[in-house]
């Protein structure tokens, strides 16, 4: 019987410590193109200002032109995207749940679609707190089975960050490998003890998988934090996307083969990419995996532009046992899973993805996943090369003694 009590002790223990660490993804294979951008802005970071005249807007399309009833939800993480323990009332003045009315149906597309708006603040709601938040959209108000979530960040900036990226890292000279050094000033900001409140976190090209937390000064003197020389922040120096503009159905774009319309939908060839793990590195435009909703003559890009099968194609002579190629990118949320994973057909020699896509200009890159990990590098396909221009983000949290929560008072950001 003492047993029997240990043990369900011990799973109700786990239940309540294992918490949802949340990502912006789908959940239904129905909804496509999912985004949350400042208003006005095509490409850039959800992050607004505590208090600011900014606005978050999310936008999603549901693929058909029937009627659905969609709501949504705004909850408050911690700097982990974990839930923090706040109650609504705390951070949300209004409500944090509501109904998504703002809808508009494609116009002349092959593909039937409906297009969904939601600003965040709105006439019914706005935020109290400054922190990491969730929004999630639920279809007749079913809350157990959301549809899509949506993260995105309120700063209150409180404090100075400086950064200056390098290729001289403690390993190497101008290699492959970038050293972001950090410098934050706490600009006369109250904080106890800096090094148990404040909290930095560093993402390279907003991903998720190789960001790195958790990080502790190298020295703190007075109101400056330093990170000089931390070995955390030292990051895989990869090479610049890859990219492809399929905003014409007419002509192909930059990095596409040919178009075709084919039993009733256009579709997209790629030209073959390659392995360029010997190439020296070549500077190219890239916007570090981001991408933008376009169609050519469009009066209203987000109702005219249509949906492309579009063909990615990478000849490798024998697939790589050792791991898992995905192609990453904003377009799939940096998300490494079944629709991002690559297939190898034995016939051809080459590793192939068909992507469903509205049309846009993307960009993309090969990452390789050895088994029994879930961090991605590029070196494998693409190389790595400490000259390559990356996106580095630092966002710095900072939880008082006391409180329940963790306020984000500085971000910078840096290409």
């Amino acid at each position: 019987m003492k047993k029997l009590f240990f043990l369900l002790f011990i799973s109700l223990s786990l239940s309540l410590t294992a918490q949802t660490v949340y990502r912006t993804q789908l959940f239904h294979p129905n909804i496509k193109t999912l985004q949350i951008n400042v208003q006005g802005e095509t490409m850039g970071l959800p992050i607004i200002e505590l208090n600011g005249s900014s606005v978050l807007q999310l936008s999603f399309d549901e693929m058909s032109h029937e009627a659905h009833s969609y709501s949504y939800k705004v909850q408050h993480c911690n700097a982990d995207w974990t839930l923090s323990s706040l109650n609504s009332n705390e951070y949300i003045a209004g409500f944090t749940t509501g109904n998504i009315t703002d809808y508009v149906q494609s116009l002349n597309t092959t593909f039937l679609y409906t297009h969904y708006k939601l600003n965040l603040p709105n006439d019914d709601m706005n935020f109290k707190l400054s922190g990491n938040y969730v929004v999630e959209i639920y279809e007749d108000n079913q809350t157990d089975k959301p549809i899509a979530c949506a993260c995105f960040s309120i700063v209150e900036p409180r404090i100075n960050i400086t950064a200056n990226l390098r290729g001289n890292t403690d390993t190497e000279v101008n290699g492959r490998l970038q050293q972001l050094d950090v410098e934050v000033n706490l600009n006369g900001y109250p904080v106890r003890d800096a090094v148990s409140e404040v909290k930095m976190i560093v993402r390279q090209n907003n991903r998720f998988d190789n960001q790195v937390s958790d990080i502790k000064p190298t020295y703190f003197s007075g109101s400056k934090l330093s990170y000089i020389n931390n070995k955390m922040l030292i990051f895989d120096g990869g090479y610049e996307y890859h990219r492809f503009d399929i905003s014409s159905v007419y002509a192909a774009g930059v990095g596409v083969a040919g178009v075709k319309f084919q039993q009733g939908f256009y579709h997209a060839m790629l030209y073959d990419d390659k392995l360029q793990t010997s190439k020296l590195y070549m500077q190219e435009m890239d916007v570090n995996g981001r991408f933008v909703v376009n169609m050519q003559r469009a009066n209203d890009n987000d109702t005219e532009a249509d949906y492309m099968y579009v063909l990615v194609n990478l000849p490798v002579k024998q697939p790589f046992f050792d791991g898992q190629v995905y192609l990453g990118g904003e377009f799939n949320y940096n998300q490494m899973n079944d629709v991002s994973r690559l297939k190898y057909d034995v016939d051809a020699a080459a590793y192939f993805q068909t992507l469903l896509l509205k049309q846009g200009g993307y960009n993309y890159q090969y990452w390789f996943v050895p088994k029994g990990t879930t961090k991605a590098s590029p070196e494998r396909i693409d190389g790595n090369h400490w000259e390559t221009k990356n996106q580095y983000t630092v966002y710095v949290y900072h939880r008082a003694w006391g409180e329940r929560y963790d306020r984000l008072v500085g971000m910078k950001n840096m290409e």
